[in-house]
């Protein structure tokens, strides 16, 4: 069983920054791509940003610059440096965990709420 437990959301300005944390527990494997997703109301989910176990990077293009993701291997966690927080970045944001070993089968975390206000 894989649980992934997802920290850091809230209310910030814009302007401000968050950093989200991610902790996976269970047989995921040392070979997995980890990442954030998001879902705005009324939008379909989209990529944030993701991160292989070899720290491959991979960021959509609306956050490039401003977000980073890292990854301690060592405890199975994630992190997500939110800088420069807009008002569209307002989201549930949720962390995944996908292991191409499973044959690419991904798990998701519960969701954690962003807000930023104008």
């Amino acid at each position: 069983q894989v649980q992934l437990v997802e920290s850091g959301g809230g209310l910030v300005q814009a302007g401000g920054s968050l950093r989200l944390s991610c902790s996976a527990s269970g047989s995921i494997f040392s070979i997995n791509v980890m990442g954030w997703y998001r879902q705005a109301p009324g939008k379909q989910r989209e990529l944030v940003a993701d991160i292989s176990s070899g720290s491959t990077t991979n960021y959509a293009d609306s956050v490039k610059g401003r977000f980073t993701i890292s990854r301690d291997n060592a405890k199975n966690t994630i992190y997500l440096q939110m800088n420069s927080l807009k008002p569209e970045d307002t989201a549930v944001y949720y962390c995944n965990v996908r292991v191409p070993l499973l044959g690419n089968r991904n798990y998701w975390g519960q969701g954690t709420q962003v807000t930023v206000s104008s």
